[in-house]
């Protein structure tokens, strides 16, 4: 009984200690010497209101840490946002190393060396800036509502990013023969790239009840890639004779994996059928994550496909301005 009672005190002077310290910080937040190691998972219905983000997982939430030390650090523990933050994290080191690689390519490789890089550049900075901006966000996300926020609004950008640097390469190959064409499709896609990014600071486009409004901006901004891609099936004289150079396959084969992503994302599958049954591995943000570096891996592999092309038909133009289609890749 005596026992019982003693570490009854004890737990009572640990609460009395917490209590001073949360009011000593003026921020809401447990003082770093109680807190910065010692934290424990919560369930969701203990989480303040700006951590709430999906109620379907139920258990495993960080609590709001005290420091960005301790953010980081908490990356080696298990949690909900455990999966997001690796996923990413390997991804952009991949992407990064990749492309730093594809720069220092020997020139003997490109056609047109500077134009050539400047074009997979784009789309290595893209992904690599999506990776970054999204594992930092999933990491400090839990520091303060006012970090979440500012973090939030730089993974929009990184994945606007992706998506209009994912389109420039097979712009600047479909087109290599129609510069006027080339232009204006990149131009297009900048610009709405650029449109997307000011909506996504807009400060109520993170919250929860805005989820559908966020994954319909980035799907409506990769639609936009059609439109390009149309057109060159109209100049190529049609699917079959633009198949090849396209990598058409490729194409399908990412825009399904990011179209699953962002449904399984907006609708909160699996977890919304098995609530807490999802909470740490294989919830949806997390299959989104997997999803999209598959598809930029996917992605990177069918462009290099097209840029081989490029290069062995040494950017041959027809007379009428068309690009050279009888050396099709096998």
């Amino acid at each position: 009984m005596a026992a019982h009672e003693q570490e009854a005190n004890i737990f009572h002077a640990r609460e009395i200690q917490l209590s001073q310290n949360l009011g000593a910080t003026g921020n809401g937040y447990p003082h770093s010497e109680v807190w910065e190691g010692q934290w424990s998972v919560l369930p969701y219905d203990r989480l303040p209101d700006w951590l709430k983000e999906n109620d379907f997982l139920c258990n495993g939430h960080r609590p709001p840490l005290p420091s960005f030390r301790a953010c980081f650090l908490s990356i080696f523990r298990l949690h909900t946002e455990t999966g997001n933050i690796w996923s990413h994290l390997l991804g952009f080191l991949f992407f990064l190393f990749t492309g730093i690689a594809y720069m220092f390519m020997p020139n003997v490789h490109f056609v047109d060396p500077l134009n050539e890089k400047i074009a997979l550049g784009l789309f290595f900075l893209g992904a690599t800036l999506c990776l970054f901006f999204s594992w930092i966000f999933h990491t400090v996300s839990c520091r303060s509502q006012k970090v979440a926020l500012i973090f939030s609004k730089l993974d929009y950008c990184g994945i606007t990013m992706l998506i209009v640097g994912s389109v420039v390469p097979w712009i600047y190959y479909w087109f290599y023969c129609s510069p006027k064409a080339q232009f204006t499709h990149l131009t297009t896609m900048l610009l709405l790239g650029a449109t997307s990014i000011l909506v996504s600071q807009w400060e109520y486009f993170s919250r929860t009840p805005y989820r559908v409004l966020r994954a319909g901006v980035f799907v409506g901004l990769s639609f936009s890639g059609l439109i390009p891609f149309i057109h060159f099936l109209v100049i190529s004289g049609g699917i079959m004779e633009a198949a090849k150079p396209t990598q058409l396959g490729g194409m399908i084969i990412v825009a399904m994996l990011y179209l699953i992503a962002v449904g399984l994302y907006a609708a909160r599958i699996p977890e919304r059928f098995f609530p807490g049954k999802f909470d740490i591995w294989f919830h949806s943000h997390q299959i989104f994550h997997v999803l999209v570096v598959a598809g930029a891996m996917i992605h990177l592999y069918y462009i290099s496909r097209i840029q081989e092309f490029h290069s062995s038909t040494g950017g041959a133009c027809g007379p009428d301005g068309q690009r050279l289609a009888s050396k099709m890749l096998s």
